[in-house]
């Protein structure tokens, strides 16, 4: 018992000597970068806003939402707080600019997190083509991959083609050279990633798991991940010069050793330091590399944030 809880209490000072390191961080070097001060005024259409004919795809800086379907999932409560990585639908979350969404589903079709299940598939795909009859210029990165543990749903692929058939932009290197008025009126980069079943090919209407990469580290601790999302954004290429899109996630998740299990108050820990990572990438000259950029419940500044960095790239200022 005793041994435990010198562990716990490590633990603890470990967080907040992390927390600490962060917020002396943002103190002494700042949150500000080019296009830092700029806020669209149509969140709803801010691809539109910047220009499809002046929007490069490599150029945008997708904000995104981490396990994107998990505002209803559980019960509220009581299971909820430890899955719960979002408190908006998938269609209020486009309304506010997220442009990538991270989908996991299960055998049966079903969006889940782990072990819970929440709606069908069904629900995400109709908020998708809802925001899609709303705009015209938005671009979307749909990624929906089989949870780990489930199997792959049965001809998913048939089925993902017959819902969103008219808007898939298909599986093709030369869409990261090319504006967004050059791919309309296609809409939707579907990353499909089953866990057994044949990834899809080039020419396919979807996009295979090689074409979006990340580093995740499951860490609670938030200095911890926020240094090794900066080693790893490091290590890539910029954007200009690569064939694929590669994910940041300002998240941190809860480990079964710790005695705070929900999801909110520990990536709180991390959730503020958007801004304070993409002026640390301009400190260590990788901004150019900054692509996708992905946060438990998202936010406006989160959002603006990412816009403004897409801002400042295609006035040459990034």
């Amino acid at each position: 018992m005793g041994a435990q809880w010198s562990k716990q209490m490590e633990r603890r000072k470990a967080i907040s000597d992390e927390k600490k390191r962060l917020r002396e961080l943002e103190e002494s070097s700042g949150c500000n970068f080019p296009g830092s001060d700029h806020h669209p005024s149509d969140r709803k259409n801010w691809i539109s806003g910047l220009g499809p004919e002046k929007v490069h795809v490599n150029q945008i800086v997708w904000p995104g939402t981490h396990d994107s379907g998990t505002n209803r999932i559980g019960i509220r409560m009581v299971s909820r707080p430890f899955a719960q990585c979002q408190s908006l639908s998938i269609y209020k979350q486009l309304v506010l600019g997220t442009r990538l969404l991270d989908i996991r589903v299960n055998e049966n079709r079903k969006v889940c997190h782990g072990i819970l299940a929440t709606y069908s598939v069904d629900v995400v795909i109709k908020d998708v083509k809802k925001f899609l009859s709303e705009t015209e210029s938005e671009i979307i990165i749909l990624e929906i991959r089989t949870e780990f543990g489930h199997a792959d749903p049965p001809e998913f692929e048939k089925y993902l083609e017959e819902q969103l058939g008219e808007y898939l932009i298909h599986q093709d290197d030369q869409v990261f050279q090319k504006t967004v008025a050059e791919i309309l009126p296609k809409r939707i980069i579907c990353v499909w990633k089953p866990q057994k079943s044949d990834p899809p090919k080039a020419g396919s209407p979807f996009w295979s798991s090689g074409y979006l990469k990340d580093n995740w580290i499951d860490t609670d601790l938030p200095a911890t991940k926020f240094d090794s999302n900066l080693k790893y954004l490091g290590q890539q290429q910029p954007v200009s010069s690569r064939k694929y899109f590669y994910r940041v996630e300002n998240t941190v998740t809860p480990q079964a050793d710790n005695p705070i299990l929900c999801v909110k108050p520990v990536t709180n820990r991390i959730h503020g330091c958007g801004r304070l990572f993409i002026s640390q990438c301009f400190a260590k000259n990788i901004a150019d590399r900054l692509q996708v950029f992905s946060t438990d419940f998202i936010d406006e500044d989160f959002v603006d944030a990412c816009v403004g960095l897409t801002l400042a790239r295609i006035e040459g200022k990034a």
